[in-house]
């Protein structure tokens, strides 16, 4: 059975953490802001603002073995939760804002989730291998990182190209491997490069497979899967299994100040299952193509980037899902994308008058989404084209200066303006040809007028958004520092909440980019979220940081908040439901709302001595957030409750050791349009221990070392196996639980 922890049981917990530190480790950067920089030195993010945290080092090393998902190696980052999805793909989610609500770049490139249920969002192109380094910014997001996103930006990089010494030759790099005993998950990681003082040429490969893996126990009572003969056992999580190939070949150029990098990618995704979608993805091929210019000069640095990308996406029903529906063998639904992007933008040493960054960016993405023919029933005798011709386009300019006017005060001041244009094509449904007028069988399901509603409506759109920040930190005293600021931050639509269409339950359900197991469709009227955020930062700390804590509240309030409705009807003379059906999936339309945010985070460590049996450290972090619809009264979706984590570390030599404790009350404030579902309270107990050698390095552990049952706060509605066409042929009500005791050992190697 699961524990129960209520908000009364993490209080003592977070009177400890109160009395502990949380660092603020500065580390500078040519192409960042000073305000934010912070170096995170421990899986625990021991060291954060919310102004900006970076993962790296030590601390990003030691969470690879434990996932394949490189959104996971953010999951101790206070103020970051994830969504869950698929093996390799959460969600971030940032003080309860999620997915394209943040703005995520890999090597600068703004990747976009291209698949009704956002199946590959832009870090699951990424093996955690690859990563240098994750940088968050939440809320207070300055301008030159941020854009089209209110809720924070994460910024990834991977491993920089390596150079030999002046008039040598170098050949060096790394072999890896890790296995995971919970859904047998196992995978390989090389990497390669050859260069000389000017020329760098590296080859990165990885591969990663698992299973459906176990939770800590039997959390359903039913094993059937709609398949002849398949079954699963009671305390299996369905649809959980994956398997995952990423290339990438590099070549680097340097000369004086002058840097250029040419990266060629590409992922190879067999199948990735989801245990809280209708569908599965079973296949997924993406290029991509990135040449980016570092320049350094006596005014300050100069970068410039081109990228393109194509992703083929394919969704059906995997092992663990129903297959045969009458004479249809599965659902085929097809995504494809094409994303061109470019970017200049300089960082200009201004003297005694500070800093000044200036840039701008063009991006160009389109989209075709179709779902052929399946059978001679319900989805014939022509196919679906869900979203035709989508075309999304940004264009922005952005300015940033930042000054430091005395040991004590340094401020920042940042203006961002957008233009995003979307427009999609005509669209029709299964019983519908390309000619307007031309029809198979009946009008099923509202698909000709719910077509009809959407190509007669004005498609094209053309928002203008603005993104404005101000900063400042002030240095009390060497044991005493605040950072506070405001931001102003709007995001255009995406591509699917203005452009699905159909109220047909059994296609809106396979439009879900949030896994609650509803329905939704579109709306072309949606206008752009505009959202402003009060957020400061209390660091306190000993003078020679033995002791260190940090204290950030933050404000957000949305207007035209993309919330949803429960829908009745057709999309052309349905309208919002008075009376709100429970207890059940539902289809719901995406809507203009008001929404309000807020919350705490708070994070600590205090060095606990030095003895013959090493370094001693206790670290702790816990968060609160609290998110609510202000023209419904309702709570917002998947907000994560109330969350605590603390660790005991020990160094000794080249070990080290941690005994982690992660608690997470119920989630009582939940949804009441989407009828989330409710999650009790848990605890969790990891243990971690590593050895580093010269050029050898073993992790080993165990999560959840006591085998709890627990259910995961943003895992959304079970739709891991059965009938998933169906609104409600599967039950409601049960969440999606987290994995059991898994034992872990990764082995790297470098030459």
């Amino acid at each position: 059975m699961s524990t129960s922890l209520s908000r009364h049981s993490l209080t003592p917990i977070a009177l400890v953490i109160a009395g502990l530190p949380s660092a603020w480790a500065e580390e500078p950067a040519t192409d960042a802001p000073e305000l934010a920089p912070v170096t995170v030195t421990a899986p625990s993010a021991r060291s954060l603002t919310r102004g900006s945290a970076t993962l790296q080092g030590a601390a990003l090393e030691a969470r690879k073995p434990t996932t394949s998902d490189t959104a996971a190696l953010l999951a101790d980052v206070p103020g970051v939760a994830l969504q869950s999805a698929g093996g390799v793909s959460s969600l971030p989610v940032v003080h309860g804002l999620a997915d394209d609500r943040l703005r995520i770049t890999v090597d600068g490139v703004d990747a976009i989730a291209s698949c009704p249920n956002h199946m590959n969002p832009p870090l699951s192109y990424l093996a955690p291998s690859v990563v240098q380094s994750a940088r968050v910014y939440a809320g207070l997001t300055p301008v030159s990182v941020g854009g089209d996103s209110i809720g924070g930006s994460i910024v990834v990089e991977t491993k920089p190209p390596v150079f030999a010494e002046a008039g040598k030759t170098l050949a060096t790099g790394e072999i890896g491997g890790f296995y995971r005993s919970n859904g047998h998950v196992r995978g390989a990681d090389v990497s390669a490069t050859l260069a000389t003082d000017a020329l760098s040429l590296s080859y990165r490969g990885s591969v990663a497979q698992g299973g459906d893996y176990r939770a800590g126990g039997d959390f359903r009572t039913f094993t059937a899967t709609g398949n002849p003969g398949q079954t699963l056992d009671r305390d299996v999580v369905g649809s959980t299994a994956y398997k995952t190939q990423n290339h990438a070949l590099g070549v680097a150029w340097r000369s004086g100040g002058n840097l250029v990098e040419a990266t060629y990618s590409r992922q190879n995704l067999p199948y990735q299952l989801y245990p809280n979608q209708r569908m599965d993805m079973l296949d997924n091929q993406q290029t991509r193509v990135n040449l980016r210019y570092t320049g350094e000069f006596d005014w300050g640095t100069l970068q410039a980037q081109v990228y393109h990308e194509e992703v083929d996406h394919y969704m059906n029903f995997g092992e663990d899902k129903q297959f045969w529906y009458g004479t249809a063998p599965g659902m085929p639904m097809y995504t494809r994308s094409h994303t061109t992007g470019a970017r200049l933008g300089a960082t200009v040493d201004l003297g005694e008058r500070g800093t000044l960054r200036a840039g701008t960016e063009y991006q160009r993405y389109t989209l075709a989404d179709w779902w052929p023919v399946s059978g001679t029933g319900m989805m014939a005798p022509y196919t679906f084209w869900n979203l035709r011709d989508g075309l999304r386009e940004r264009v922005a300019l952005y300015g940033e200066w930042e000054k430091r006017h005395s040991p004590q005060w340094l401020t920042q001041l940042g203006l961002r303006l957008e233009r995003v244009t979307s427009d999609a094509a005509p669209v029709h449904g299964y019983n519908q040809d390309t000619a307007p007028t031309a029809t198979a069988g009946t009008t099923m399901a509202n698909q000709i007028s719910d077509a009809a509603t959407l190509n007669t409506a004005e498609r094209r759109r053309t928002d203008y958004t603005v993104d404005l920040t101000a900063m400042a930190r002030y240095t009390l005293d060497a044991g005493r520092d605040i950072q506070f600021g405001y931001a102003h931050k709007e995001r255009a639509p995406n591509l699917y909440e203005r452009y699905s269409w159909s109220t047909w339950p059994m296609a809106a359900v396979m439009n879900n980019t949030v896994g609650d197991g509803n329905g939704y469709f579109g709306n072309p009227a949606l206008k752009p979220e505009k959202a402003d955020t009060l957020s400061a930062t209390f660091d306190l700390h000993a003078p020679d940081r033995s002791w260190e804590l940090q204290v950030t509240p933050y404000y957000t309030h949305v207007r035209d908040y993309i919330d949803a409705v429960q829908w009745s009807g057709n999309a052309a003379t349905g309208s919002a439901s008075t009376v709100l059906r429970t207890d059940q999936f539902v289809v719901l339309r995406y809507a203009n709302q008001t929404a309000r945010l807020y919350g705490l985070d708070l994070s600590g460590r205090a060095a606990l001595g030095h003895t013959a049996w090493g370094d001693w450290e206790l670290q702790g972090a816990l968060g609160y957030t609290r998110g609510r619809n202000l023209d419904t009264g309702h709570d917002l979706y998947n907000v994560m409750p109330l969350h605590a984590r603390l660790t005991l570390a020990h160094q000794l030599g080249g070990w080290n050791n941690r005994i982690e404790w992660e608690g997470v009350a119920a989630k009582d404030h939940v949804s009441t349009p989407r009828n989330e579902i409710r999650t009790p309270g848990y605890g969790l107990l990891h243990l971690r221990s590593s050895y580093e050698w010269k050029n050898l390095r073993l992790d080993v552990g165990v999560e959840n070392a006591l085998n709890k049952l627990y259910y995961l706060p943003l895992g959304g509605a079970y739709a891991g196996q059965g009938k998933t066409m169906g609104i409600n042929a599967i039950p409601w009500g049960i969440a999606v639980p987290g994995p059991g005791r898994s034992f872990y050992v990764g082995v790297k190697m470098k030459f």
